[in-house]
């Protein structure tokens, strides 16, 4: 049995640190991970927590994160809760893996910190993963701060282990300005966490030899389509589990998650979109516009996916002009938020003026007073009623003004 950890009720923690303690307190039976910065101290501590006797499961140790992804499809298979970690190219060499899991519906819980993918190499945070994995058939959770690292991984147990979900989910934090940003975190108690969570009840486990399955089985054209839009169906509606999941977190710890996140959006007639650390900046760029006069909001999906297509639409429904922040380069095209937000928009019948701007790649810093200019941008369209700046600009970029129209 597990030594007990002793926990104070405020503790000084990183997003890596936060991650690896919402693992150890899941009692996962299976990490199968390889080390690649900046993640590397979630499964650096969950190896300290097994040498030390703070967990019982096997750590896996792989040569490559194809392996690691690999490992954790089998032992999930098999019928253990199982975890990982990783960032960038590791998350691009799990890639082919990241649809097996998805596609056997095997509840893996997968904490990813966000880094720019090569070339040129990169160590620092953008969200260039995030956006590589988004059609795998994955959850997609966002945190923007330590606390929420915590929270929304052991959220992300509960919501991959309900049986109406069944899918792998992964809980996302911005690559060092929230993996190695030491902030004061509110953690449970072990046993309090681990109650929440609740023991894991395996669905159709390869070790019941009793009852013999398969996954992964080869289906062609015959049952290849129904396959998929059961996995899909299973992910659209996985929206009831999330918001029951983050009611039940919310009575036991007075901390509230929604799909979509909002600040000061009721009465806005500008609103900017964006996930991940920027959110926090964002809100004090908010506050900088108001005193100037101008009704600024702020809106962030948790979920990326789901997309919180008819939330995101309903919180929008009247602000005259959005901005849609995309922190990855979206390479011939507008940014993958933007477009999921205007396709939101226009299915919902809102009207407003939409621009996209890209930010913060390979970890550029974006500050409120940048943040604040695409405010003033955006409330020159609400007042021209159309699109009166660019439809695509680069933000703090070096070198000339880079946009698109």
């Amino acid at each position: 049995m597990a030594e007990k950890y002793e926990l104070k009720s405020k503790e000084v923690w990183d997003g890596n640190t936060a991650a690896s303690h919402a693992l150890r307190q899941a009692q996962v039976d299976v990490v199968a991970a390889y080390p690649i910065t900046p993640s590397t101290p979630i499964v650096q501590n969950y190896g300290s927590f097994l040498a030390d006797g703070y967990v019982d499961g096997e750590f896996v140790k792989v040569e490559s994160e194809h392996s690691a992804m690999s490992a954790c499809v089998g032992a999930a298979a098999a019928g253990g809760r199982v975890a990982t970690a990783t960032s960038s190219q590791g998350y691009a060499l799990m890639t082919e893996v990241l649809y097996q899991a998805s596609g056997m519906r095997l509840p893996i819980v997968m904490t990813v910190v966000n880094r720019a993918l090569a070339s040129p190499l990169n160590i620092h945070g953008d969200h260039g993963d995030l956006y590589l994995g988004r059609d795998a058939g994955w959850i997609h959770l966002i945190a923007n701060n330590p606390q929420e690292a915590y929270d929304m991984t052991l959220c992300a147990f509960k919501i991959a282990e309900d049986k109406r979900v069944r899918l792998p989910v992964t809980t996302n934090q911005d690559g060092f300005l929230v993996s190695h940003t030491a902030q004061v975190v509110e953690p449970l108690q072990d046993e309090v966490a681990y109650n929440f969570i609740g023991d894991y009840v395996c669905v159709n486990p390869m070790l019941d030899t009793k009852n013999p399955v398969t996954h992964g089985a080869q289906t062609e054209e015959e049952w290849h389509f129904e396959f998929k839009a059961s996995q899909h169906k299973a992910l659209m509606e996985s929206p009831a589990v999330i918001d029951e999941v983050f009611a039940e977190f919310e009575k036991l710890t007075g901390r509230k998650y929604q799909r979509v996140e909002s600040y000061k959006i009721e009465d806005a007639e500008v609103a900017l979109v964006v996930m991940g650390s920027a959110y926090e900046t964002a809100v004090v760029a908010v506050d900088m516009a108001r005193e100037e006069g101008i009704k600024a909001g702020l809106v962030m999906p948790r979920t990326f996916r789901p997309f919180p297509y008819n939330e995101i639409a309903q919180k929008l429904k009247n602000v005259k002009a959005v901005a849609a922040l995309d922190r990855n380069c979206p390479m011939g095209a507008m940014g993958a938020l933007f477009n999921e937000v205007a396709g939101a928009l226009n299915a919902n019948g809102v009207n407003a003026v939409m621009t996209n701007y890209i930010y913060g790649l390979g970890g550029r810093d974006t500050t409120a007073q940048h943040i604040l200019e695409v405010i003033r941008e955006t409330d020159k369209n609400a007042k021209a009623g159309k699109r009166v700046t660019d439809l695509q600009g680069f933000i703090n970029l070096r070198g000339p003004k880079l946009s698109f129209n």
